[in-house]
């Protein structure tokens, strides 16, 4: 049994707060006790959008600010450089993983849409396998989307099954692992990059594995793309291509029309909000307020290195507040925090996640406001995302399970990962795919 003790506050869900201790008592709990007097304890953050490959690409020449098609290059340029390895895919999830975890991210989706040219599915399920065993052995939860970016279609989805084969429990359900530590999902980057065929074939994988689908619609050079190629806006084709549906996500959606909004209402659909990649790139803003109103679920993404730089969702949150108020009304703190926990587990299928209580999983983040960067605040659970940017919690529990204790890592050293991928990064590889 894990205790936490003090707390100031206790956020169980959007809507529910209290005071007083939170008391884990799954059979995976430790048996110990946290300290969170002076703190704000909520659930677990989910990072419902990522590119963890792109953790060890930050910051490159030419691509800050610059339009996507410009972008694009750029980034695979860099992975071309770097080459395609299980080494590599490791010890950037590792660093991304451990980024979200002292940043309060428990759950990690992981789109992954960067292939070396010629890959066997072997080949992808090492890669693929790198990626889960890295997030797993700090102790995080991770949904691994088995991406399309110009891949062939019929190999995108040998790829697929094949990934789902070998990393996936026998006994998982919906495409998730009974320990809940992995799920498996599959999403082409978007109709400006993948076509009918791609969209099809995942999707038959989806249907025969039971997985969640996800892709990205309708940042607005998506939508110009889609203009040009076919004649018709992403979500017209997505849903032509029968990819809208209650067991889709979207990512980014900046670009949409209240037509739009209602049919992907009505489909069903969850979306997820990424302004730390699309604010900065200057991509767009999505409408959250618009699609909240619709009945749309909407969670938060911090999307990749290549574009945000950083995996900080908490720090995105305060972002996707901010800025709201240029496409809409001012989203409230609560409402945003909503997006990064149970609204994120929403788009995930995972409802055990994002949430505190009986039939949780056990994720919680334990948050200290009892310094000078949130004196005066008048409501601490507000000031989690108006004060101390970049702020980082405490403790952080998965599964009943300590990861964070006194804002280190328990099953590693911050600095001893940040110096492996380094030096990675500063081989030359024997194979540059």
């Amino acid at each position: 049994m894990l205790t936490v003790t003090g707390a100031v506050r206790v956020l169980v869900d959007p809507g529910t707060e209290r005071g007083g201790d939170v008391v884990l008592e799954d059979g995976h709990a430790e048996s110990s006790s946290l300290d969170a007097t002076g703190c704000v304890v909520t659930p677990g953050l989910v990072n419902a959008h990522h590119h963890l490959l792109q953790t060890a690409f930050r910051t490159l020449p030419g691509t800050r600010g610059v339009p996507m098609a410009d972008w694009l290059p750029a980034m695979a340029a860099a992975y071309g450089r770097a080459g395609h390895d299980p080494e590599l895919y490791g010890l950037a999830a590792t660093v991304g993983a451990a980024e979200g975890l002292l940043s309060g991210v428990t759950t990690i989706a992981d789109h992954h849409l960067n292939w070396p040219t010629g890959a066997t599915p072997d080949d992808t399920v090492a890669l693929a396998r790198a990626t889960a065993d890295a997030v797993r052995a700090l102790g995080g939860r991770l949904v691994f989307v088995r991406g399309s970016a110009r891949d062939d279609p019929e190999q995108a989805a040998a790829s697929a099954d094949a990934i789902v084969g070998a990393l996936l429990d026998r006994e998982a359900v919906g495409g998730v692992d009974p320990d809940g530590r992995l799920q498996i999902a599959v999403g082409p980057a978007g109709v400006h990059s993948d076509g009918r065929e791609t969209f099809l074939a995942l999707g038959e994988v989806a249907a025969r594995h039971r997985l969640r689908r996800r892709t990205q619609a309708n940042e607005q050079v998506d939508t110009a793309i889609a203009l040009e190629r076919y004649g018709r806006r992403p979500i017209d084709l997505l849903e032509e291509w029968g990819w809208l549906a209650p067991d889709v996500t979207i990512a980014h959606l900046c670009d949409v029309t209240d037509d739009e909004i209602a049919r992907l209402a009505g489909a069903g659909v969850t979306a997820t909000h990424a302004p730390g990649c699309d604010v900065p790139m200057g991509w767009g803003i999505a409408p959250v307020a618009r699609l909240a109103d619709a009945g749309i679920a909407v969670g938060l993404g911090t999307s990749g290195g290549g574009s945000n730089d950083a995996g900080h969702l908490l720090a995105d949150a305060r972002l996707a507040m901010q800025v709201s108020a240029l496409v809409g009304p001012q989203l409230p703190a609560r409402q945003v925090l909503g997006m990064a926990t149970a609204g994120s587990a929403a788009g995930l299928g995972r409802p055990e996640l994002g949430h505190l209580g009986a039939g949780t999983a056990g994720d919680l983040c334990v948050w200290d406001v009892s310094g000078v960067a949130d004196a005066g605040v008048d409501d601490p659970v507000a000031g989690l995302l108006w004060a101390s940017p970049g702020r980082r919690p405490r403790h952080v529990v998965v599964g009943g399970r300590v990861v964070v204790r006194d804002g280190r890592l328990v099953a590693a050293d911050e600095r001893e990962l940040a110096a492996r991928l380094r030096e990675r990064l500063a081989r030359t590889p024997a194979v540059v795919a």
